[in-house]
Formats: C-alpha cells, structure tokens, sequence
C-alpha cells in the first residue's frame, strides 16, 4: 500500500513512482515546489444526576435541557435577585443592549453541548471596558452574580449561568485596536471571533498563533480566559507565551490595565497569566495583545494511516526530527472517530483500513524546500513500516477538507447519543492506554470508546457514548477516568478548563496547597464571590 496524492486509494508502487502520483487531495510533487436554600427555577426539572460529569445528552430540539440547578440538586448562593430598578440601571446604561426577552435569553442560558442550562432573566451586551467596569461596579454593590459569556463554545459548562446570574457578553466587544506590522502585535477587544481575526491577519500576511475548530464562534477574550489550546500549539505554544498583555475589570469594576504590547516587561509580577485561564472567575477579559507570526507561505497536508499506536508514536518522533521548524500540527485519532464521521456527517475518509489515522501539517516559507523535506519524510515512514497509506494535500480546498475530519469528530460524537467527555493530558506513551483499558472496562455498556487529540502536546479526547444518559455508566467511568490520569501524572483538562462539570475533581490534578492558594486569590479579588460562581474551584466543605 502506499501514499498518494489525494485519491487514498491503495497504491502499489515504488516510492519513486508514489512520489509522482496526482489525485484529487493535490499534487504530490517532490520536484515543486466552567447559603441560601434553593429556589426552583421556573422549567420542568430534570433528573439528578452526580455533579462534575462530563456528559452531553444529545436530544430533540424540542425538548428542553434539564435545568442545571435542578439536575444537580444544588443550593443557591445568598447573591441578591434581579429588581425592576437593577434593569431600568441597566437600560439606561446601554440603551437596547440590556435583553430581558426570555426567547432571546434561551441560547444564551444553554451551552453548545445542550448539557447544562441556567435560568437568567438578563443579557448585558456591552461595547466598552468602561461599560463593564460600570456594570460590574453596580453588581458588586448590589452583590448581583455575573456570568461572563464570550462565544458559549466552551465544553465543560464554563460558560453560562448555573443559577439567574446576570450573563454579561462581550458579543459586541469586537473592535481591532491596532495591529503592527513589524513585530506582528495584535491589539483588539475580547469579543473579536478568533476566525475573523484570522481573516484580518492573513490580509497582512500574519496568522493567530491559535486555531480552533470552534474558531468561527469562539471569541479571543475566551480562548484566554480558557487558556485555550487547539492545533497549532506544537508550533507556536500556549497563550502563556504569546499573550503579550491583557485589559481587565475586576469584579469591583476597577479597570486593570495592563494591555502592554512589549515583548519584553520584566517589571514586577507577571499579572496578565493569574488571568489567562482563570475561566472569568477572577476578572472579565476586555482586551488582548498577543504576538502573531508571519502567515507560511507553504502549507502542506498528510494524512496518513498506521497499524498501531506505537507506530503512532514512532511516527511522531520520526516527524519531529525530520521535519524539525516545519512541523506545524501532529494530530492523531482512532478508527472508531472516522466511522463516526463518515456515518453522522457524510464526510469521506481517503484513506481506508488503518486502525489509527495521524494528520501532520507543516508550514514554511519555502515550497520546494518544505516539499523535499515532507517527501524524505513519508519515504521514511513509508520504508520502515510506520505507515502504510496516505494522502497529501497542497492546496487550501484541499487542506480543509482533510481538516475537516479532524476539526469535525466533536460534531459526529454529538450525533452518536449521550456523549461523556474528557479532555486528559498524559505523558504520550500512556496517550492511548487510558482508551484501551476504558474500552474493556465498560464492555458492552458503552455504544463507542474513541480517542483523538494533540499527539505533540500529549492531549488525549477521550469519549464515551451511549444510547442514552446511565448512572451505572458514569459510575463506571468516574472516577477510574481520573485515578487513571492521576496515577500517570496527568492533567484532568488539557485544554478545556474545569468549569461546572470538572471543578470537584481538581485534587486529581492539584495538591491541597495548591487550591487553598487559588481560593485565596479568589477570596482577594473578588470577595463576594460574583464572577461566575460555582465554577472552577471545588465548593467549599
């Protein structure tokens, strides 16, 4: 079998040959170049269930999602109640940017999984930094909780209400600062869509540092919120590195200052990162500089099929050292992902029989010299047995329809039923062991056990689906999901945070001190607790 260049048909050739062959994925050219007693919410109420599960239940549109403060059984902090007169405030602060329309609020309350859903009565969409320092002023003196809401992408029930918390959205908080073309320094609000940052950028021959498959919804202020990581972290880091300065409103309405647009400011405590993660539970995000690198001017695509795991592996090391500057992405996913896919999402998979599908990018500034180095590559992988079939992609349509099957697998999963999700980090031989031993722990029990994610970060998506939502089945994968990442030293979240569904099992991934000391800075910065409660740090006992 070998490597063509896009019709992932089983391809008997030599290599010399292979290297020639043209097809519909592109050209293969080597030559070219997250107390007060509880009051019911007013919805139907669900069925309990544990707090912290990961699950998405796929459901009728019609039927609505159960009420998040209803299915977990759950107390109301003592935070006041919206009045006639908090709403007349906010009207007459940001005239038709204060939604108390219960149609309109509905989207807002629900995340994208249809997982959780909270029952605010008020949307505040405002346009400045000023705006939310007048907002959040006005809440902390009349103790009003607010939920910070940026995209509503997020996957662990970060972003929105739990209870009626005010959502505050930066929606309309979309505005380019500035932008330098000789250091490549993006300055713009947080409610900027990370894809239509993109778009600016390429314009100017520059790229966002991050890629994301929600990037056409997810907004830049909650990517950093999030400490988001997504495709291009192998090749450009974390938003720890490129996050250059941050504008934020403390929960008291003080506006901080810090949007620096210096690459190097050693003066004092680095505040910007107590923020980058923080999920809006320390101050509300309005404005972000962050370092971008030049757009490549070669992009090339490979996807390619391997028999196991540990050729995975292999190929990966292999990649890195051949491919060196020019690896961009290295994602892998199992054969479970595809099938899932292929029968949800009517994409075609080109390249058919493997087990284990990995898709490498790389990104350079020189065609042929890319080109050459790719093709010594696959010859290599090829030779010694790491792969056995493959495809290649050079151009845009092309690249982003191989994309597509990875970007798109979280969509398929959606369709599959009741989907429990987990986002691990593990050392990366030990990736693919927790899918495996979750695999034969549930059996039957479980409709599929898939695994895809960042091979080159060590960032496993773990996901089971099911018929339909089981105590029995959560019982059996919490929490046997996190002891397993625990005793590896691994992450609980990767890249998704801990929101509502993770926050109680953050001792899996932190020490006791370590916590105590998140919750101090809580309790500095926001002593009333109203930036988005009941998430991200465990309640207290």
């Amino acid at each position: 079998m070998g490597i063509s260049a896009g019709s992932g048909r089983p391809v008997r050739h030599g290599w010399a040959q292979l290297r020639r062959l043209a097809g519909s994925c592109g050209t293969w050219r080597p030559q070219s170049p997250a107390p007060e007693l509880r009051r019911p919410c007013r919805a139907a109420v669900g069925s309990r269930q544990r707090p912290g599960n990961a699950l998405h239940t796929a459901r009728p549109r019609r039927q609505e999602v159960p009420l998040t403060c209803e299915r977990y059984g759950l107390r109301r902090l003592p935070f006041a109640r919206l009045g006639s007169g908090d709403a007349a405030f906010f009207e007459g602060l940001m005239p038709g940017r204060a939604c108390s329309n219960p149609e309109e609020l509905k989207s807002s309350n629900v995340d994208w999984l249809k997982s959780v859903r909270g029952c605010s009565e008020l949307l505040l969409k405002p346009k400045t930094a000023a705006e939310v320092s007048q907002i959040l002023r006005y809440c902390h003196e009349r103790n009003l909780a607010v939920s910070p809401q940026g995209g509503n992408t997020g996957l662990v029930g970060g972003s929105v209400p739990v209870f009626d918390e005010i959502i505050l959205s930066t929606a309309l908080m979309n505005k380019i600062i500035s932008f330098d073309p000789v250091s490549g320094i993006l300055v713009c609000q947080a409610g900027c869509i990370l894809e239509k940052l993109n778009e600016y950028l390429e314009e100017r021959g520059f790229i966002m540092p991050l890629d994301l498959g929600a990037k056409g919804s997810c907004h830049i202020g909650g990517n950093v919120a999030t400490n988001a990581g997504g495709l291009r972290l192998l090749r450009y880091g974390s938003l720890r590195g490129t996050v250059l300065g941050l504008e934020v409103v403390l929960a008291d309405g003080t506006v901080l200052d810090c949007l620096a647009s210096l690459r190097k400011d050693n003066t004092g405590y680095d505040l910007k990162q107590l923020f980058i993660g923080s999920e809006g539970t320390l101050g509300v995000i309005t404005a972000v500089s962050i370092l971008c690198p030049q757009k490549p001017k070669a992009v090339n695509l490979a996807f390619l099929g391997c028999q196991d795991f540990s050729r995975v592996q292999e190929t990966f090391t292999t990649c890195r050292a051949m491919l060196g500057e020019i690896l961009s992405a290295f994602e892998f996913m199992d054969e479970k992902c595809m099938e899932l896919v292929e029968k949800h999402l009517g994409l075609s998979n080109p390249v058919r029989g493997s087990p284990f599908y990995v898709l490498i990018e790389t990104s350079g500034s020189n065609l042929r010299h890319d080109e050459e180095k790719l093709n010594s590559f696959l010859e290599q992988a090829m030779t010694s047995g790491l792969v056995t079939d493959g495809t290649v992609a050079v151009d845009d349509k092309k690249i982003k329809a191989l994309w597509s099957l990875r970007e798109r697998i979280t969509e398929a999963l959606s369709r599959d039923g009741c989907v429990y999700k987990y986002d691990i980090s593990l050392p990366v031989g030990k990736l693919y062991d927790l899918v495996t031993d979750m695999r034969a722990r549930l059996g039957h029990s479980a409709k599929n056990v898939v695994g895809y994610g960042h091979l080159g970060d060590g960032n496993l998506h773990l996901n089971v689906t099911a018929e339909s939502y089981s105590h029995s089945l959560l019982d059996a994968i919490e929490p046997f999901v996190y002891e397993w990442t625990a005793r590896y030293n691994g992450s609980i979240s990767a890249e998704h945070g801990l929101g509502f569904k993770k926050k109680q099992f953050i001792q899996y991934s932190k020490p006791n001190e370590a916590i105590f000391l998140m919750q101090r800075f809580k309790a500095m910065l926001d002593p009333k607790g109203i930036l988005n409660p009941y998430k991200t740090l465990p309640s207290s006992p």
